[in-house]
């Protein structure tokens, strides 16, 4: 009687505990789900707690044998992490937190800091539920960040612990989406407009900037834009790069029909102030729920250049596209008019990226101090709440600095895990504010180990660009604030005359370029005097010049505390640990445990305490 009454006391403590993260316990709904392979074997959910660091995975597999999650990075499976669990034939759980030791080798982490909150097994899935923190103190687990992730899935056809290359799955994934959809309003009175070529015939050429002037929906009173999403033509997805909205200043003189954006009609460019953006990878956007782009006044654009990036790399005939974004909208109003700013490398003609380059920076510069002037009226402060990256296929990471009075303040957003096709609006933790007078960096990081020719800025997908795009509000006329390095001071530092910006670009074809000649390119690109352009929605462009500061890295957080295993040396002062938060769920051992999976509705650690005390006949 005694046993049975601590049993049932103990399971009234474990259900009562606080658990680990809020909305993390083991029967909490997951907000975010997806598909990690092309067949729909492996369907993930999650969710996080930003305050506790904790993050909750359920995986669901078709198969009766093991299952595995984790953390890789871009360029080897060699060091990833993996957590594995699965039901043995005689129905007990076996789990562990392991890590990827060669392309198909397996061995156990010797600190386990995943914790399992249930493992089943049906006629169909295996499903297994666990948490972990973003950051353990275990060098052999893989930091979780506001950064994309690249996640590992793999699963065996039996309980044989193996990797086999045709059910190993990566996907780029951001896993710390701060706002889910779901979260957000949804107004009844929603118009659905798209904006969209029609019909166009897609050339036989790499690539190709078609660009369209197309009306804003004509309403009669103020309404706001909330959401946008890509409308992609069927079986053209693999061919659309990306697609812009420019708003048009309203006194601009607009051409018709659709032509190449930066061809030999210069009018096709006109429209440079971005209110939406799209890239490969991306999905639907919807803003927060206090902002929205505002049409329907006088002062908002009536026309917009809809901008659309091909890809025909296979220089497929005859393929027709009607793709476009397709936007919702309301006459209930948000409290503040949103507006878009392009920060970054002035793309043409002076970015270069040397070939054969394990890693090569460039910076681009905005000041702010000339916007009041420009926009024609005060600017009041800008509060970012969201941002948009975009390089082409050499980069590798970017991130925007922000600066005050000369000191560094803050990074806006960064990402240092890039991935070329996953690019997608990003919502910030919280709002960030740039006061006049701030300068603002952006530095994209470039990696061209399989190049051997020169990069440069441009517009096709094997050319190059450093940009990103910062949400904000409220609204002034501000498109866009860029920069690019003195290329003349750089030619002279590389040995090479010039006289002009042309020389000192073609300069760069006759460097020879060396691990050596490549850091003296970078530091000779950072040290030049920066020219900055500044333009508005009504295409007035103003330069002025800066130079680039230094970044100061962010230091990382503190590490969870581990059960065991090794400590980095940036983690052996007290500073460096949290205490692991108290868990319902059950401890991972440091071997695989095999118990019933009953057993697993109290923590293990609970389980184990108990076990002893009846044993001792308490």
């Amino acid at each position: 009687m005694a046993h049975a009454l601590l049993l049932q006391l103990l399971l009234l403590s474990a259900l009562a505990a606080p658990s680990q993260g809020n909305r993390l316990g083991p029967t909490s709904s997951l907000r975010y789900s997806r598909f990690l392979d092309p067949s729909n074997v492996i369907f993930l959910r999650w969710d996080f707690d930003l305050d506790a660091e904790i993050i909750a995975f359920e995986l669901r597999v078709r198969t009766a044998g093991w299952v595995g999650l984790g953390i890789t990075n871009r360029y080897t499976r060699a060091g990833s992490d993996l957590v594995v669990g699965g039901v043995s034939p005689d129905g007990h759980v076996y789990f562990s937190d392991q890590h990827v030791v060669d392309e198909d080798t397996l061995e156990e982490d010797g600190s386990q800091d995943a914790e399992l909150q249930g493992l089943t097994e049906d006629a169909v899935y295996t499903t297994m539920r666990f948490s972990r923190p973003f950051r353990s103190c275990d060098p052999q687990d893989q930091d979780i960040t506001s950064d994309t992730v690249r996640v590992l899935a793999a699963y065996g056809p039996d309980d044989t612990l193996k990797l086999d290359r045709e059910r190993t799955f990566v996907k780029s994934i951001f896993l710390l989406q701060i706002i889910h959809p779901d979260d957000l309003d949804a107004p009844e009175d929603t118009v659905i407009h798209d904006l969209e070529i029609t019909d166009f015939l897609i050339p036989e050429d790499d690539t190709t900037y078609a660009c369209t002037f197309l009306p804003l929906p004509i309403v009669s009173k103020k309404h706001h834009i909330y959401k946008f999403e890509p409308k992609l033509g069927p079986h053209n997805e693999t061919m659309v790069h990306h697609i812009l909205l420019y708003a048009c200043g309203n006194a601009s003189a607009l051409p018709t029909g659709i032509s190449d954006c930066y061809g030999a009609d210069p009018a096709f460019s006109l429209c440079s102030q971005v209110i939406v953006g799209w890239a490969v990878g991306g999905t639907s956007y919807q803003f927060p729920d206090d902002v929205g782009i505002s049409i329907g006044t006088p002062l908002d654009p009536q026309w917009i250049r809809l901008e659309i990036h091909y890809s025909n790399f296979h220089n497929l005939p005859g393929v027709y596209d009607s793709s476009g974004i397709r936007v919702y909208y309301t006459a209930k109003l948000r409290k503040y008019d949103m507006g878009v700013l392009q920060l970054g490398f002035f793309t043409f003609p002076i970015h270069f990226i040397p070939p054969g380059a394990e890693s090569f920076m460039s910076y681009g510069l905005c000041k702010t101090d000339k916007f009041e002037e420009m926009n024609g009226a005060p600017v009041l402060d800008i509060q970012v709440y969201g941002y948009l990256l975009h390089t082409h296929l050499a980069g590798r990471a970017l991130q925007a600095v922000q600066y005050r009075n000369g000191t560094q303040l803050q990074t806006i957003c960064k990402d240092d895990s890039y991935d070329f096709n996953l690019q997608e609006t990003r919502d910030l933790p919280y709002r960030m504010v740039i006061k006049p007078g701030d300068e603002l960096l952006v530095e994209c990081h470039y990696q061209t180990l399989d190049r051997d020719f020169l990069t440069f800025g441009g517009p096709s997908t094997i050319n190059e660009m450093c940009l990103i795009f910062l949400f904000y509000y409220p609204r002034n006329n501000i498109s866009s604030c860029m920069g690019y390095p003195d290329i003349i001071y750089v030619a002279h530092e590389l040995g090479e005359e010039a006289s002009d910006s042309m020389e000192g670009m073609m300069a760069m074809n006759n460097v020879e370029w060396t691990p050596e000649s490549i850091k003296k390119a970078e530091k000779a690109c950072k040290e030049a005097q920066q020219t900055v352009i500044i333009k508005t929605i009504d295409e007035l462009v103003e330069n002025t010049t800066g130079w680039i500061p230094e970044i100061v890295p962010t230091p990382r957080g503190p590490c969870l505390e581990s059960s065991g295993g090794k400590v980095e040396p940036e983690d052996q002062t007290p500073a460096g640990f949290r205490a692991a938060p108290m868990a319902l769920s059950v401890s991972s051992a440091a071997t695989p445990s095999r118990l019933p999976l009953a057993a697993f509705l109290l923590g293990q650690g609970t389980l184990s305490w108990l076990l002893a005390t009846l044993q001792a006949g308490v």
